[in-house]
């Protein structure tokens, strides 16, 4: 069985082909079909329900194109791909047409799926929101976006990015250095995210100033945070006593963003979860949000999003 689309421009070829064919060869991978290049068209060939899918993806594509969206990344390709075999409506894979930032190289940074629209929507409207969810998500990566697009209008004074310098199968004291040194490996993925939206020169300056600050959460403990943008990172490693003393802190004019997995707490077994105490406590208050991400918001390798699918499935498993 065959399909024809049509294209409008050279150009269109060229992007949805990608460098050295790249895109097309990934779509006739994951569809089991061909593409071939015929003039103003693209034919498809395979079975029914594999063109079908092939052809929705192509067409969703071709319009994001058209309507002036930025140019897919790999990751967007392989997002999408995984969900038009999973059939899903295109209208809920909808990329929107500007993003929350641009990266210090000048690339837009915005959400690319659906659950985290939600969160930058979220993020924008309510004081205090909660990003749930499994690995990979954007869900630190996307709460830091918003903190420096905030800077940058100066609707904040300051950004302020903290997480619990929880032991994770290594003691703290074993570690070489002083307590700066030690604590600089569990603070360093937001250090990360901020290199790759903000000039290098520009950070280490406010830094040196107090306009971002990065600190573990034991340093927040009796402040006030005013005027400032607040990401408490790793939340599901805060105790109940902790969770409770961050969200004190919150002052006048100041959003905080509070990410987490439950599923990946190094806290004692004994201890309980302050991110899931403050689900249960929480969630009914008005101005604040919580959304939920899962394993198709996952942007990460295409295995990545199989890899949370398939702990998830062994979880159900044990606990039924």
């Amino acid at each position: 069985m065959n399909k024809s689309v049509k294209l409008h421009t050279h150009e269109e070829a060229q992007e949805l082909f990608g460098l050295h064919d790249a895109n097309v060869k990934s779509i006739e991978k994951e569809f089991k079909v061909k593409l071939t290049l015929r003039g103003e068209h693209i034919n498809i060939s395979g079975t029914a329900v594999n063109i079908k899918k092939a052809s929705g993806l192509i067409e969703y594509l071709l319009e994001a194109k058209r309507t002036g969206q930025d140019a897919l990344g790999k990751l967007d390709l392989a997002y999408l791909i995984a969900n038009f075999k999973k059939q899903k409506k295109v209208g809920a894979l909808e990329i929107p047409s500007s993003g929350v930032t641009r990266s210090s190289s000048g690339k837009e940074i915005g959400p690319k799926t659906t659950g985290q629209r939600e969160y930058v929507e979220a993020i924008k409207k309510f004081d205090i929101v909660f990003g749930v969810g499994p690995a990979g998500t954007g869900k630190t990566y996307l709460a830091m976006a918003c903190a420096v697009e905030s800077l940058k209008k100066q609707e904040v004074r300051r950004i302020i990015l903290t997480r619990p310098a929880i032991e994770a199968g290594e003691s703290l004291g074993f570690l070489p250095g002083d307590i700066h040194e030690k604590i600089s490996p569990y603070l360093r993925p937001l250090y990360d995210a901020l290199y790759d939206m903000m000039e290098a020169e520009r950070i280490e300056k406010y830094l040196e100033t107090g306009i971002i600050e990065v600190a573990p959460l034991a340093y927040m403990r009796g402040r006030t945070l005013n005027d400032a943008f607040i990401i408490l990172d790793e939340a599901q490693n805060c105790t109940a006593e902790q969770m409770k003393m961050f969200l004190t802190r919150l002052g006048f004019d100041s959003k905080a963003v509070i990410t987490g997995d439950m599923t990946q707490s190094d806290l004692p077994n004994a201890k309980p979860i302050g991110l899931l105490q403050a689900q249960d406590i929480l969630s009914e208050i008005e101005g604040i949000k919580f959304i939920y991400f899962s394993g198709s918001d996952v942007v990460r390798h295409a295995l990545v999003q199989r890899i949370i699918e398939a702990y998830d499935k062994s979880n159900r498993k044990n606990q039924s």
